[in-house]
């Protein structure tokens, strides 16, 4: 038998007039951890897509074991043994994890026999890679790590051999991200081949064996993980020298723009979501939140925005007061000069089935530049959102593509170019990097500390904590809804950051 599990030959793939895929040869050797690493747009997503059946290759050949194999489908690929987990979970919400996990793969007539045989091979499962859940939780209930997890189980339920993960740690925290990189080494042991499309070249360089690098739809380097360095990976991906650092002169923090005295928030439920904040923000500084998900952090940016209504405190943005008495919405916050790049860009940040245009004047779309006595001024919405996506190097610069046909890197860059363009006295900034390349994090982290360097008051939360040591003057840190420290960003490391994280840090209260 072959040492390849997977071969693909001469894989080319178009979208009308795009081409995803050009001719690409790849091979994945088994019981190997292969990364797959490119810019936004490079055609990475689009192969793995084919080899797993969302695609049809217009040209090209699979082979899986040394055999040529036709994949119509993903039920071709499962049959085969390849499974998937894509970036955006394909899980029903008000499902169990047991539901979830037969969904598709019932064995039989009788429900009772699919319950049965998936309680054994989850046990199975458990005991051999360590993949421990809660099967009769629902799928809302329990954290973006877990549910994750879950997506894996089914794809090994389903007995793949191959497992193709897409930006896997997108959306975890460290903690979560090392609880996957420790199950993906057990599957590796015990002979599962692994391939992760990634951006973040760190996970590449401690977790893999194999990374091939794609630009512009090609393959255009394949190498051993152990000869290579960030350094080199990142010029392959873009085709150009990358600076891995962040080049930034000293803050010089002015007057308090943003001000937070014992905020707190209970939501529907009676469940505490804040509790007692107090912390400021100042013009030219970058104030970072750190914290595991599901601390606070997006209820926070969400009162900030006007989108709840805290229940207690009172907060000061610029000109603008909000307690529980005086109720305020986004178009108030908008026009006081607070912009909001929402956490999640594809329920928040945009509509996917507006044109760029449109999407570029979200939330601004009432201002008399863009809206006429009767209609809306289409003209002038379309220049300003050619010049927005020449200055924020949104690709394509074509202001009529709808919304979700660009890459998460580039709808990312339009958001924040619709933010950042009117020079925002305080901006919200909620995961400006989550599922980004390498290449437009660059861009990112330079726009975020120009507005600082330009007199905004900058609040960031980020499940990225490297990213928040680069970017930020001071470091917020949230648990359970409750601020459990504040640090200077430059006497603070991701280790005491992390005890902080999960309130293990001297002094905390358990």
């Amino acid at each position: 038998m072959s040492d390849v599990a997977i071969e693909l030959k001469g894989i080319s793939k178009s979208f009308g007039s795009v081409q995803a895929n050009k001719n690409v040869d790849l091979k994945i050797y088994k019981g190997t951890i292969h990364g797959v690493v490119g810019e936004n747009g490079a055609g990475k997503s689009t192969l793995m897509s084919i080899l797993y059946g969302f695609y049809e290759a217009d040209s090209g050949e699979i082979y899986v074991d040394g055999k040529e194999t036709a994949i119509h489908n993903s039920t071709d690929a499962i049959r085969a043994g390849i499974g998937m987990v894509h970036q955006h979970f394909m899980l029903v919400e008000n499902f169990t994890v047991l539901e979830n996990i037969i969904l598709g793969a019932e064995s039989g007539m009788m429900l009772s026999h699919s319950i049965a045989k998936a309680k054994s091979e989850v046990k199975k499962l458990e005991q051999n890679y360590g993949l421990y859940i809660d099967l009769n939780a629902r799928i809302d209930t329990i954290p973006v790590g877990q549910q994750q997890r879950v997506e894996t189980i089914k794809a090994l339920y389903r007995g793949a051999k191959v497992l193709i993960l897409d930006e896997p740690t997108g959306v975890l925290t460290p903690q979560e991200a090392e609880q996957l990189f420790d199950i993906l080494r057990a599957l590796k042991k015990q002979g599962t081949t692994i391939v992760i499309i990634t951006h973040k070249l760190r996970e590449i360089m401690n977790l893999t064996d194999n990374v091939s690098v794609m630009r512009n739809g090609e393959i255009v380097a394949n190498l051993k993980t152990s000869q290579t360095s960030k350094e080199e990976l990142a010029e392959l991906m873009v085709g150009r020298s990358i600076r891995m650092e962040i080049d930034k002169s000293p803050a010089k923090p002015g007057e308090i723009l943003l001000e937070v005295k014992k905020l707190g928030l209970t939501d529907a439920h009676g469940v505490r979501r804040l509790d007692n904040l107090n912390f400021n923000v100042r013009a030219g500084e970058i104030v970072g939140v750190a914290g595991v998900s599901g601390n606070g952090q997006g209820e926070l940016l969400e009162v900030l925005a006007g989108m709840r209504t805290c229940t207690e405190g009172e907060v000061k943005i610029s000109s603008v007061a909000i307690t529980p008495s005086l109720a305020t919405n986004p178009k108030k916050i908008r026009e006081a000069g607070i912009a909001h790049v929402p956490e999640d860009r594809l329920k928040r940040g945009l509509i996917p089935q507006f044109s760029a245009s449109e999407s570029s004047i979200l939330g601004y779309h009432n201002s008399p530049a863009y809206n006429g006595m009767i209609l809306t001024k289409t003209g002038a919405i379309r220049r300003h959102c050619v010049d927005i996506m020449e200055r924020f190097d949104v690709r394509p610069q074509n202001p009529d593509i709808k919304s979700a046909n660009f890459s998460g890197g580039n709808q990312q860059k339009l958001i924040l170019a619709r933010e950042m363009d009117r020079s925002p006295k305080v901006l919200l900034v909620g995961q400006p990097t989550r599922g980004v390349d390498i290449g437009a994090i660059e861009f990112i982290h330079k726009q975020i500390v120009a507005m600082r360097d330009e007199g905004s008051a900058v609040l960031l939360v980020s499940g990225e904590l490297d990213e928040l040591l680069s970017l930020s003057n001071r470091i917020i840190v949230m648990f359970d809804g409750k601020i459990v420290g504040e640090v200077d960003a430059k006497d603070a490391d991701e280790k005491s950051l992390g005890l902080m994280m999960t309130n293990s840090h001297e002094g905390a209260s358990v």
